[in-house]
């Protein structure tokens, strides 16, 4: 067995290091509510993609049924999230943000890309296409088309400027 690589020892040292900065100030805020990071991460998505069914972000997120449920129903009792029944479909469940959920994510949202900002103007040009590569390259191969389409879907919803709330509900 060959010895690990120290650089990529501390690679992986500084990753949890980032991640626990990238996370602390969002954790702070979300306590507050009595939500965790498994709160943000549905309200992150539901915002980035407006009207997603909730079979897409059990997949998306790669929870059981039960953990999305739980924290699911908190943030419909809470006002964070509204549910919808699909158009096509009176089965399927849509979610938005409501005007509160869309304030929420935002602040912390904001948070997280004045870090983000900051660290990748300390590596200068350039490099906010290189961590967007080391990041997509960190993502389990079978799953880098759908996280593809995914980012794709969510820049054409901020082009055309609508938030994660519902369509026509006042901000």
């Amino acid at each position: 067995m060959t010895a690990p690589r120290t650089d990529l020892i501390d690679c992986a040292e500084l990753f949890y290091f980032a991640y626990r900065d990238f996370t602390c100030d969002p954790d702070a805020i979300l306590a507050q509510y009595g939500f965790g990071r498994a709160h943000h991460r549905v309200l992150h998505f539901v915002h980035r993609h407006p009207g997603l069914k909730v079979a897409e972000l059990l997949d998306i997120l790669k929870i059981t049924k039960q953990s999305l449920a739980r924290v699911l129903k908190q943030l419909v009792d809470e006002g964070f999230i509204i549910q919808r029944a699909g158009d096509a479909d009176r089965r399927e469940r849509r979610l938005y943000l409501s005007a509160k959920g869309t304030r929420l994510t935002d602040k912390l949202t904001d948070i997280q890309i004045r870090r983000l900002q900051t660290a990748l103007a300390n590596i200068g040009p350039g490099g906010d296409a290189l961590a967007q590569k080391f990041l997509f390259a960190m993502i389990a191969e079978e799953d880098r088309p759908h996280v593809e389409a995914l980012l794709k879907s969510a820049r054409r919803g901020a082009d055309g400027a609508p938030s994660g709330a519902l369509p026509g509900e006042a901000e």
